[in-house]
């Protein structure tokens, strides 16, 4: 159809158009929008909403139905992701401006060492240098007399002298501690007949401490040359008047080794101090043959080493009643005649 109105004429650039020259079309146009009633307003608004919705496309419509159904989980996930995103460029930003200025210092590329490898060389430096301390202050006090001995102190003597020790242990003055053997000057101080055991030891910074037990007589036996003390092993360790109260032995061949006279030495070592005291004399012709003389004249029969500890408790029991002989050899019968 035709308009009636005519051809549209096209507007010229510069030119007023028709409704800007026709005041009546503009009033008219007011006037026919104050007709619309609410009801067409409602209907245009709704016809308009569901225009712009047909004609938007399924790639506008996806993000916000996505940022509308993201749950708490997956935001905290994209965040967590957007994080390391921007921390690995923060690293990389780092290790790019390093490697920037190890170019222009010119220094070398190379990796450095790790923590784990330093701390591994501090140990082994502090480690050599630890031990070339020691050993130069071993060196030092072994070859100077800074720790020397000069003193030598001896205990445990009895019979034995100070001088005779110190003869023994034969060190001189303000030798260094270090090298004194003291292996060497305990055998050459055990040497001594009366010495049963001996212990040497360095007291820094200058003494040498010697310790000695002395051996004790338990018989003694007269020889032509003078009574010979016996210690309990059987050890002749001196030709000296014996102390009161030690028992004359009576055997032929009296030694450490002799079975007769180790078998005496274990009843006198195995009776109670107030019974070995009144011991005299200990016969001993053979190991099954004991005998004991005591002071007043009794005599006890001993017999063979069996059972030593059992027959030593009943004749401490039975030398309280009177009698001349007393029969121990049986521990099971004892008798007292």
């Amino acid at each position: 159809m035709t308009d009636p109105n005519g051809p549209t004429q096209p507007a010229v650039p510069g030119q007023p158009t028709d409704a800007a020259e026709s005041p009546e079309s503009a009033v008219t146009s007011d006037a026919a929008a104050d007709d619309v009633t609410p009801a067409d307003a409602d209907g245009a608004a709704e016809a308009s909403e569901t225009q712009a919705s047909e004609t938007q496309t399924p790639e506008a419509q996806t993000p916000a139905a996505e940022t509308d159904f993201e749950g708490p989980r997956r935001r905290a996930r994209r965040e967590r992701e957007e994080r390391r995103a921007a921390q690995a460029r923060a690293m990389a930003i780092e290790e790019a401006r390093r490697a920037a200025k190890r170019r222009a210092t010119g220094t070398d590329d190379t990796k450095k060492l790790g923590r784990g490898a330093v701390r591994g060389l501090k140990a082994l430096m502090w480690s050599a240098l630890i031990s070339v301390i020691v050993v130069g202050l071993g060196l030092l006090l072994y070859f100077t007399p800074i720790m020397s001995a000069r003193n030598i102190v001896v205990v445990g003597l009895g019979v034995l002298t100070q001088e005779e020790v110190t003869n023994a242990v034969a060190v001189a003055p303000g030798t260094p501690l270090l090298q004194v053997d003291t292996d060497t000057v305990a055998e050459r101080v055990a040497a001594i007949r009366r010495v049963a055991s001996v212990r040497v030891q360095r007291e820094y910074p200058s003494t040498l401490r010697v310790t000695v037990v002395e051996r004790v007589p338990v018989v003694v036996k007269d020889y032509p040359d003078g009574p010979h003390l016996f210690d309990r092993d059987g050890v002749d360790f001196a030709v000296a008047p014996p102390p009161p109260g030690v028992p004359y032995l009576d055997t032929t061949n009296p030694g450490p080794n002799d079975p007769p006279t180790k078998a005496a030495l274990e009843v006198m070592t195995s009776l109670r101090p107030e019974v070995a005291a009144q011991v005299a004399r200990v016969d001993a012709p053979s190991v099954a043959g004991i005998t004991l003389q005591l002071t007043d004249g009794r005599q006890v029969i001993w017999g063979t080493t069996d059972r030593t500890e059992e027959k030593a408790l009943k004749l401490a029991a039975l030398l309280t009643q009177p009698g001349k002989t007393y029969d121990v050899s049986s521990p099971d019968l004892p008798t007292v005649k």
